[in-house]
């Protein structure tokens, strides 16, 4: 693996395939330990830069990491130096003072990661920059559908098909997946109100339509994306009711899936609106899942970037 994990683009196929076979093989040698950690990152110190509020993807990179044994320093925009004018420029500089071996960072400025990786001299890891990536996500998301359709290690996802329905306009998430289940072979269909579709996204690789109902046949895999009303400044569909009624997965529209077929979700959702309650707590969905092996991925990630480099 390469110095950063700035973008899933930055992946070969066998790269990913080896974040998944490690996540994997971590979370077999967890399973059987009393105690959840390993001392593969002992005395090494990774930094959680959060210049965005998050709790999900926070606290798992914090939980990877201390199960890896690294020390962990987690710095909050809010109540640092940055609230009173400090720049990126500044903090990364305090960063590489103290010497940290990776700095994982969320910013809402797209591209920051970069800006960060050309300053420190550590790993950078994009945890989610403005509506451009979130690696990490893609890879947990990978992870879960390959082993919720039985696929084995050494595998990839050739011929899976995925439909990513929602606000792909504003998502990272959409992004990340759209590039790295590419890499990884699967087909890929993005599912939006024409509003909600980025411009130039018939360059992307993958397919794209404005409509629910015909693109969720022969689906093995339907993720929902949020509607990330905070990142909206215009109206961008008529009301929240005629959405969830053209883009929500309900219980009518899940029943109507293949029998395998995987439900899955980032996370948080607006449940009611992309998403039907009883559809998210069912039985097809991974939502929680997604989370437990965020964990797993995001340590194979660590591990991969810091582990050799002792």
């Amino acid at each position: 693996m390469k110095q950063h994990l700035l973008s899933a683009a930055d992946l070969s196929r066998d790269e990913a395939v080896a974040v998944l076979d490690t996540a994997e093989q971590i979370e077999a040698s967890l399973a059987g330990r009393e105690v959840k950690k390993l001392p593969t990152l002992r005395g090494r110190t990774v930094v959680n830069l959060f210049f965005e509020d998050s709790t999900r993807t926070r606290i798992s990179f914090e939980l990877a990491a201390k199960r890896l044994s690294a020390d962990v320093i987690n710095f909050s925009a809010k109540g640092s130096s940055v609230s009173k004018g400090e720049s990126l420029k500044d903090t990364a500089l305090t960063l590489q003072a103290m010497g940290a071996d990776a700095v994982v960072i969320r910013h809402g400025a797209s591209g920051a990661p970069y800006q960060l990786a050309s300053w420190v001299d550590g790993s950078v890891v994009n945890a989610g920059d403005g509506t451009h990536e979130h690696p990490t996500q893609a890879l947990l998301d990978a992870f879960t559908m390959r082993k919720r359709t039985g696929r084995q290690m050494g595998d990839d996802l050739s011929g899976l098909k995925v439909t990513l329905v929602g606000d792909v306009l504003h998502s990272r998430v959409a992004r990340s997946n759209v590039l790295l289940l590419h890499t990884l072979g699967a087909d890929v269909t993005l599912v939006a109100p024409p509003t909600l579709l980025p411009v130039g996204v018939e360059a992307w690789p993958c397919n794209h339509s404005y409509d629910l109902d015909a693109s969720l046949p022969g689906a093995d895999v339907v993720m929902m994306l949020r509607v990330q009303r905070e990142r909206m400044n215009a109206s961008y569909f008529p009301t929240e009711r005629e959405y969830s009624r053209r883009y929500g997965l309900d219980a009518t529209r899940a029943a109507r899936l293949g029998d395998d077929t995987i439900v899955m979700h980032p996370g948080p959702m607006n449940r009611g609106m992309e998403i039907a309650a009883e559809v998210a707590d069912g039985t097809r969905s991974t939502i929680v899942e997604q989370v437990a092996n965020g964990v797993s991925t995001r340590m194979a990630v660590l591990y991969l970037l810091l582990g050799g480099a002792q």
